[in-house]
């Protein structure tokens, strides 16, 4: 569940430390996933957020993620940061210099696929993202 984020280049942050260190650094966009155990972050967010990553024209400048079902005390800092939504696992959310701009909560996951959750974020990243210069 882990490595289905970190196998495409997602940070995992594990303590509230790294996600303090992460947040107060954040410049650009980031890209952050609180991972979970449920079914519809196995079968909806995780590989949603991969087909997104893997289709969009842009990229987020960071991805970032913790893990809800391991890591609790990252998980609860990060959900400090992620006021004023409340606890949501899985999650997504999409900052730009360390500011919220775009956020799914689970329950915008829940019962939509894979797909219709890469093509939602595709749409997201290609309004917040900076195109990469050639």
């Amino acid at each position: 569940m882990r490595e289905d984020l970190t196998s495409v280049g997602f940070q995992e942050l594990t303590t509230p430390a790294e996600v303090d260190a992460a947040m107060a650094a954040q410049q650009g966009t980031a890209l952050l996933v609180v991972n979970s155990v449920c079914g519809c972050a196995a079968g909806a967010a995780r590989p949603g957020v991969k087909a997104a990553l893997a289709a969009s024209p842009v990229k987020p400048d960071q991805l970032l993620t913790v893990f809800a079902g391991g890591d609790t005390e990252a998980t609860a800092r990060m959900r400090e940061h992620l006021l004023p939504y409340p606890p949501s696992s899985p999650s997504i959310a999409v900052l730009k210099d360390g500011e919220i701009v775009h956020f799914i909560e689970r329950h915008h996951i829940e019962g939509r696929s894979a797909q219709m959750i890469a093509q939602h974020l595709v749409m997201v990243l290609d309004e917040f993202c900076t195109p990469a210069v050639a």
